[in-house]
């Protein structure tokens, strides 16, 4: 699990540690990040180098597409 999705798991009062990995709220963070990833799909910055914002939503949480 990518560390922000663990420090928001923790700002949401989840506490990681004393919960096994692939929990169900690791499963529904992954797939809000998924659901606003797909927002963007296809979508590109403005900046001179363009990204994709999807790609970059996933990259930000560490997560496979």
């Amino acid at each position: 699990m990518n560390d922000r999705i663990k420090e928001l798991l923790s700002q949401a009062g989840v506490h990681y540690e004393v919960m096994p990995k692939d929990t169900v709220h690791e499963k529904f963070a992954e797939l809000i990040i998924k659901e606003c990833a797909d927002l963007f799909k296809l979508t590109f910055t403005d900046e001179q180098y363009q990204r994709r914002i999807d790609k970059t939503i996933y990259k930000h949480f560490g997560l496979d597409q």
